[in-house]
């Protein structure tokens, strides 16, 4: 018996023992959760798997007229991916069994678009098969995503095709064991292969796939499986791709108002207080840029502290996480993912690894406290069938945990009893310090799960207050916690003028730092403000966390001579106001020349003074839609800006796959005016496009 039966069967027990219990005291506030999305609300955090055509394409989406001969993977292990996912404390994974180029990753009856014509296992490999008995051999849950729309079928548009797509489901639906989800994407119809075609079809995504007959054959067949779309049925999109919900995130929605294309995407990111059905919000992001694999990204995957934000900010606001790991075209999670995800794990496992609220005194500021059925201590019992509510008819009301002496703590976790309803409209938390209360932290809902961040406080009692619910809260858990500091090693950046700034996301941890090459400890300099970096100098800086003692990894950053007097003259083509772009200090702004023109294009820069030059750095946009990488360079230099002599050219070895700095020395000349010349582009765009350039002084330390 997998996960997801284990958890239905004992899920139904509970929610019908639980609501006969309930009616004593609490009548349901509907809409309410069914046991299948109860089911899903406890998975919390799974992942998405981008494997498909566009792996092999480079391309986000296809157009539908791919070659099945381009699927190939090298050395691909499912097993991999699914150790990866557990490792990492993810409860599941959903597969692109079929994008919107139509290749099915499965060898589907309806179509000769799929692995079946594929050199991958000789035509005989089926990948949704081998990753569903993995899933079941590491106890995780499995999903399937189905695009509805495909740029490659000839009869897209029309009747024949919605017979297709109903029968693709089906095979989905009963040859691959049980399913915890199904996701449906809301990009439909546009221009496509189209068997040939290569045309525009549009359709009436509301109306053309008959959703009702789509509906039928998930319950039929899959009963226990939640059903994702824009407005549900089950469980919606959150209304962006960043993974983050709202602050106040209700699990209902007027579903008639908010659809694909209903251009009200952002009221799914809080929900509706006053909403017709239950459907709670999936967070879905990418750990990456792209949601597949593009090798130029493997230097982008998102920091731990990015991460980190993005779990409190959906499974800490009542969402789940669907986080997307792209597969590389070996078949495997590339080793960077690999990194950034355990990192996460160890994090995520550190800061809630002792539960200060266990084996407390907890009081009620309500007589049901004295119920033994409903008693505050059901907030701290670690059972979450078991719940505290103050009485039929109270609103407001107010739980007190007694730590019985000082305690530290910087995070608050908080449940409602869900399947009578989501009710709490705002509450307060407060802190008894010195023997008085003070407010810690004020928000609006609470719904499956609330984790609040703040900055260490130190209490002997922490105090809940409810202050405005649609009926008499329900509260199943409360726990407590002392996170460590997140520590990371220091942003190191340096603006236009030469001012260098350190900057870590946790404001506890103090920074040192080095000038003179040696590595920084508490005896070094403690980084209080911006830093003269008017001359080359070596920065190296660590983060130390005075409470546990510990350092983090070093950075180590080089800044050669300030662009404080440096000005661009001159670029043969692009917006002169945005030419500055490429000297302004910042990588993550960039500028490129007019697309479609003749290379070579060029820059050319005054740097103010005569400098003795021994190389310079091209550093290439990191914009996911930037285009004209310089590959083929010429770099030219001039004392007088009339006569230029040629100090380097070449390529940039393998820019396309791996677009970071770019290094490139020669024999050391004295200048005082550069210019960068791009011959080719990666891209044969006809422009060239730069983040940042910078120079190599013979003086830089």
């Amino acid at each position: 018996m997998n996960i997801l039966h284990r958890m239905s069967l004992i899920g139904y027990f509970f929610l019908f023992f639980n609501l006969l219990q309930a009616q004593e005291i609490a009548d349901p506030v509907g809409p309410l959760p069914s046991q299948r999305q109860l089911n899903w609300q406890e998975m919390e955090y799974y992942a998405f798997i981008h494997f498909n055509m566009n792996t092999f394409t480079n391309r986000e989406w296809g157009e539908g007229g791919e070659s099945p001969e381009q699927f190939n993977p090298t050395e691909l292990d499912v097993r991999q991916w699914v150790k990866v996912a557990k490792e990492a404390g993810m409860k599941g994974i959903i597969i692109t069994a079929k994008h919107h180029d139509g290749f099915c990753l499965w060898p589907s009856e309806t179509t000769e678009h799929s692995v079946k014509n594929s050199p991958w296992k000789n035509g005989e490999g089926d990948l949704v098969k081998e990753l569903a008995k993995a899933c079941e051999e590491f106890d995780l849950g499995f999903g399937v995503y189905l695009s509805p729309w495909d740029r490659n079928h000839a009869e897209y548009g029309r009747e024949e095709y919605v017979k297709v797509f109903h029968r693709q489901l089906e095979e989905l639906m009963t040859n691959y064991g049980p399913l915890f989800e199904v996701w449906f994407d809301g990009a439909n119809g546009g221009t496509g292969y189209y068997g040939g075609a290569n045309e525009n079809r549009k359709i009436d995504h509301r109306s053309y796939y008959q959703w009702d007959k789509v509906y039928s054959i998930i319950r039929k067949h899959q009963p226990d499986a939640v059903i994702f779309g824009d407005n549900g049925p089950d469980i919606r999109w959150i209304g962006n791709e960043e993974g983050v919900a709202g602050k106040t995130n209700w699990s209902l929605i007027r579903k008639a108002e908010v659809y694909a294309g209903s251009g009200k995407h952002k009221e799914l990111q809080y929900g509706h207080a006053d909403g017709t059905h239950w459907v709670p919000g999936e967070a879905d992001v990418s750990i990456r840029p792209g949601w597949y694999y593009h090798p130029q990204e493997d230097h982008l995957v998102k920091s731990l502290p990015h991460l980190l934000d993005i779990y409190y900010e959906s499974v800490g606001r009542n969402a789940s996480l669907l986080l997307n790991i792209p597969v590389d075209r070996r078949g495997l999670i590339h080793g960077n993912d690999i990194k950034q995800l355990m990192k996460l794990r160890e994090k995520l496992d550190e800061d809630f690894k002792n539960n200060l609220a266990q084996n407390i005194e907890v009081s009620a500021s309500k007589l049901r406290n004295n119920d033994s059925k409903f008693s505050a201590k059901n907030t701290v019992d670690g059972n979450k069938e078991t719940y505290w509510s103050p009485g039929k008819n109270e609103i407001k009301s107010s739980l007190t945990l007694d730590f019985g002496k000082d305690v530290v703590f910087n995070r608050f976790l908080v449940q409602e009893y869900i399947p009578l309803g989501q009710r709490v409209k705002s509450f307060t938390i407060e802190g008894l310090v010195n023997g008085e209360w003070h407010e810690i932290d004020r928000q609006t809902t609470i719904g499956y799960k609330r984790i609040l961040r703040f900055d260490l406080i130190k209490a002997s009692a922490l105090r809940l207050n409810i202050l405005d619910s649609k009926a008499s809260p329900l509260i199943s858990n409360i726990e407590v916690y002392n996170a460590p500091a997140l520590l990371v090693a220091p942003e190191v950046s340096r603006s236009k003028n030469g001012v260098i700034t350190l900057q870590v996301p946790d404001e506890n941890v103090h920074i040192y730092y080095t000038l003179d090459g040696t590595e920084p400890n508490q005896d070094s300099y403690r980084y209080k403000g911006g830093i003269d970096g008017e001359e080359p100098v070596t920065v190296k800086a660590v983060a130390y966390d005075p409470l546990s003692g510990r350092y983090s990894e070093l950075r180590t950053v080089n800044f050669d001579i300030p662009k404080t007097n440096w000005k661009v003259i001159s670029a043969t083509s692009g917006d002169t106001k945005e030419v500055f772009k490429i000297i302004d200090e910042d990588k993550s702004t960039w500028w490129a020349s007019t697309k479609n023109e003749e290379l070579p294009q060029e820059v050319v820069i005054d740097l103010g003074r005569d400098y003795l030059l021994k190389g310079f750095t091209y550093h290439p946009s990191q914009d996911r839609w930037s285009f004209g990488t310089i590959s083929d360079y010429i770099f030219k230099v001039s004392k007088d800006n009339q006569n230029w002599d040629q100090a380097a050219s070449g390529e940039f070895g393998n820019i396309r796959n791996n677009p970071i700095e770019q290094k490139v020395g020669f024999e050391p000349v004295e200048a005082r005016y550069i210019k960068l010349k791009g011959v080719r582009s990666t891209d044969n765009s006809g422009a060239i496009s730069i983040g940042e350039l910078s120079v190599i002084t013979v003086n830089q330390k």
